[in-house]
């Protein structure tokens, strides 16, 4: 068990569609701060095209890994979050993607990172996915993007390796007590 004083970033990992997003909305309205991994991409793609959908944002995602290294995001979102720990004990990563990333998260805070990976059965993704109201993908794009993010981005090395997992195959309550309980272990 880890004392929330030595903890300094949670990051919360998954494929798209596994409630990432919910868990992280929910630790916000707890008041912890986060950094968004996916707003370096959102953001860049917003630059580039104006238009951001999934054809765009992977574009941007495979180019900036491309030419900047797989940890690329990481590298762009550190400054951040090491901003966020100057006023707050603790911070939300929202997203980290790779091994990569994981990596440099973890040489940089030791440690002090914490990784809850948050898992779904891959037709309950899938379904939240394609009904979602910001930015609603097809089962195809869906599909296409796990494969893209498992192959291109090492997406399975930080859940995989995660300190905690939660399986969301139920009410969202559930979802969310489960991972209350799991901050309740690091304070």
């Amino acid at each position: 068990m880890r004392l929330m004083k030595q903890t300094k970033v949670i990051a919360l990992v998954g494929m798209p569609g596994s409630g990432k997003s919910t868990c992280v909305d929910h630790l916000v309205e707890k008041n912890f701060p986060k950094v968004y991994f996916g707003g370096v991409i959102v953001d860049e793609t917003a630059r580039r095209f104006g238009e951001v959908n999934e054809k765009n944002e992977r574009q941007v995602r495979e180019e900036l890994r491309a030419q900047e290294g797989l940890g690329a995001v990481a590298a762009r979102v550190l400054p951040k979050i090491d901003e966020l720990l100057q006023a707050h004990e603790t911070v939300i990563a929202d997203g980290l993607y790779g091994w990569t990333e994981y990596k440099i998260l973890q040489e940089h805070y030791g440690d002090s990172i914490v990784v809850i990976a948050i898992v779904a059965p891959r037709k309950d993704r899938y379904s939240r996915l394609v009904h979602r109201p910001i930015r609603p993908l097809t089962e195809e794009e869906v599909k296409s993007r796990d494969y893209a993010e498992i192959e291109n981005s090492e997406k399975g090395g930080p859940i995989a390796y995660a300190d905690y997992t939660i399986v969301n195959d139920g009410p969202v309550e559930d979802l969310l007590a489960r991972l209350d309980g799991i901050i309740g272990e690091l304070k």
